[in-house]
């Protein structure tokens, strides 16, 4: 994303436009979404962003690990379903910043009924990088298969992610709260090398090869991660994964509930692709390269 360009917002899954023809006029990373919890170590002073809050004004655009905030005042394209939240529809507290209801913070793709993002306050949007593609203006949307995306957008968060702070173990929690697994990055300087039809609808970084479809044709190669992780839906692991909640060298990292789930398969099907003697390290699933 770069300031001063005509940028349209595209729901991944079926491709209906979310947000048309927005131009941003400052382009901004966020910190890390702790960031607070260190001021004390920074200041000798009381805190000066007690009551500040980082939220997008008009024309901004403000990039997170996993997400980016849009200024909801100027949406030239807001869901209009029941479901979704426009700002005719939030229930804010007293407060003017949280939302009562959890359901009414969702945002929802007006076609597919897919989560898209949620609001964070009454003028505030959060949308999530797996859940929509975010093109210039200029270009035209091009589909991309479901699990092939989710594979490199989570895939390019884990990296950066290591890269930027150090950080190679994770926490996936869904937007209920839930925690649907551990990731542990292995490695992230895999090169993968398989007949492909098409390697070009492979781009940057993958967790694994896009098993789900058969190819053929020439090979083509593309760089992927490795990870080990542990599920922890229905209970599994739950010692672990309370130990690593109060870890602070572990990353959360928060994405839709059905996305998580749609990761945890992804994830469980590279494993199976391995031999079984080659499917665990030290307890934690290992993906195939």
């Amino acid at each position: 994303l770069k300031p001063n360009k005509n940028y349209i917002i595209y729901c991944q899954s079926c491709g209906d436009i979310v947000v048309k023809d927005r131009k941003f006029l400052r382009v901004l990373p966020l910190p890390s979404e702790n960031w607070s919890d260190l001021v004390e170590e920074w200041c000798c002073h009381p805190d000066p962003f007690a009551r500040s809050t980082l939220h997008p004004q008009h024309g901004d655009c403000f990039v997170g690990d996993n997400f980016f905030l849009l200024n909801s005042g100027d949406e030239s394209h807001l869901p209009a379903s029941p479901g979704c939240c426009s700002d005719a529809g939030h229930h804010v507290s007293h407060s003017g910043s949280n939302l009562k209801s959890k359901e009414n913070t969702r945002v929802i793709c007006k076609r597919c009924k897919t989560m898209l993002g949620e609001t964070v306050s009454s003028d505030t949007i959060k949308y999530y990088v797996t859940e929509v593609i975010i093109q210039p203006a200029e270009g035209s949307f091009s589909p991309i298969p479901r699990s092939q995306f989710v594979q490199n957008m989570v895939a390019q968060c884990l990296l950066e992610l290591s890269s930027a702070k150090s950080t190679f173990r994770f926490t996936i929690k869904g937007d209920n709260g839930k925690t649907y697994m551990l990731i542990w990055l292995l490695n992230s300087d895999t090169l993968l090398v398989e007949s492909l039809g098409n390697s070009s609808s492979h781009s940057d970084f993958t967790l694994f090869g896009d098993i789900l479809t058969p190819t053929s044709g020439p090979a083509g190669t593309w760089n992927a991660v490795k990870v080990l992780y542990q599920p922890c839906i229905q209970c599994r692991n739950k010692e672990l994964a309370d130990a690593w909640e109060n870890d602070m060298g572990v990353h959360p990292l928060k994405f839709p509930s059905e996305t998580c789930l749609e990761l945890l398969l992804v994830l469980g099907l590279s494993t199976a692709s391995l031999p079984p003697s080659l499917r665990y390290m030290n307890s934690f699933q290992l993906t195939a390269e």
